[in-house]
């Protein structure tokens, strides 16, 4: 046994010195803890670089085009211009209206705002497609005192989406094709229109018969959010205002030369605040550009032009689970449009595109093996360099040369 001990023991390579053989040091004792606290120290911050979490990006080429439609949320406030003149529509990359007022999977909803930009007492927001049900007064003061609410707060927006009918479907009164709603006095006329109809009596229409008209809305200003699915194929979404047929001249559908031309030349300030705009859910270290973002437009006869470039955008968490989002990059552009100009119409208009590339966020840790491998490192080489200053220190003391060094 004694040979076998004697064989191991001839492989140690970390022989330990005796201490009569040792020449303990004042400056020794200070590199020795030196030593430890430089130690002790890259040693937490080895800890804190390999277990925190990086972020690795990669970007891909589609190869084929996306068939899913981009999700766009929107938050906008107009001023200047009252809801009853603002219209919302969308067109793909071809040109072809998107029914975005008449498809169920479409939310988009207009908040009248007085001169200080808070909601109008008593006002109900204006949802321009499914489950704008709740239409006169009494109906949503009586909801709100199903719910122990005071009566001044039955128009308050937060509470009334709890009482529209999800499932209810509107009347087109003929003019649908496609097993369309309308279920707001806007979505009618926009069927007929389509249809290539004459609009009957107003007042025959459920949907009409508590619409707010302009003259009733001066001075005020609109806020327009919601959610809409747009073409993967491009396209954009245009707020823009105007009138109705039944605004102008005495409001009974019949105009002359001068209310037309009076039509033609009149002004908006398409002044306005994006409030949010995104096309896709948040994930960790998304910018949203456009949020918050004020453009006051001094001419009463402008377009702003927004061109947005859509990068689908995947993110990948350390459990493995997956956001999968949009991000945007955009282009401003202001343009003049004076009646005549055939340069277009006063305006918001949004125009995308979808990028294509897809870029992947996955999130990485380097792990405890990174770690031990790093403080292995790290105090192996503190050791060793604090040894060969101190012997140097310890020969230059005691008279000797560089050339006398032996590590």
């Amino acid at each position: 046994m004694s040979n076998y001990t004697d064989r191991i023991r001839r492989i140690d390579h970390h022989t330990p010195v005796s201490d009569e053989f040792r020449a303990r040091t004042v400056q020794g004792a200070v590199f020795s803890v030196i030593a430890i606290l430089s130690a002790g120290y890259f040693m937490s911050t080895e800890l804190s670089y390999n277990m925190s979490t990086q972020i690795v990006d990669r970007v891909y080429v589609n190869s084929t085009p996306s068939a899913t439609a981009v999700q766009m949320e929107f938050d906008i406030t107009f001023q200047e211009i009252a809801c009853s003149l603002l219209g919302i529509d969308a067109n793909d990359a071809v040109g072809n209206s998107q029914s975005l007022h008449t498809d169920r999977t479409h939310h988009v909803y207009k908040h009248r705002l007085n001169k200080d930009g808070r909601n109008v007492h008593r006002s109900r927001p204006e949802k321009t497609e499914l489950g704008g049900t709740v239409t006169d007064e009494k109906t949503i003061t009586d909801a709100a005192k199903k719910r122990g609410l005071k009566e001044e707060s039955a128009g308050d927006d937060y509470y009334i989406d709890d009482y529209f009918q999800k499932d209810f479907c509107g009347d087109c009164y003929g003019a649908a094709t496609n097993g369309e709603c309308c279920n707001t006095c806007d979505d009618v006329k926009r069927m007929y229109r389509a249809a290539g109809w004459k609009l009957p009596n107003i007042a025959s229409i459920a949907q009409c018969k508590n619409e707010v008209r302009a003259k009733d809305e001066v001075g005020e200003g609109c806020r327009i959010e919601g959610t809409v699915q747009l073409a993967s194929t491009g396209g954009n979404l245009h707020i823009a205002p105007g009138r109705e047929t039944e605004d102008i001249g005495g409001g009974n559908g019949k105009f002359s030369i001068s209310d037309l031309l009076g039509l033609a030349f009149e002004q908006y300030n398409v002044t306005h605040t994006i409030n949010k705009l995104h096309f896709g859910p948040e994930f960790p270290g998304g910018v949203r550009q456009l949020d918050g973002q004020i453009r006051n437009v001094g001419d009463s006869h402008g377009m702003y032009q927004y061109y947005i470039q859509i990068i689908p955008t995947e993110y990948v968490g350390l459990d493995g689970t997956k956001i999968l989002t949009n991000q945007m990059s955009v282009t401003e552009h202001m343009r003049i449009v004076k009646p005549g100009s055939g340069r277009g119409l006063p305006g918001v208009f949004f125009f995308y595109e979808v990028s294509p590339f897809h870029v992947v966020f996955e999130e990485t840790r380097r792990g405890w093996t990174r770690f031990f491998t790093s403080v292995c490192a790290v105090v192996g080489g503190v050791y060793t360099v604090l040894q060969m200053i101190d012997k140097a220190w310890y020969l230059w003391a005691k008279g000797g040369s560089a050339a006398n060094l032996c590590f």
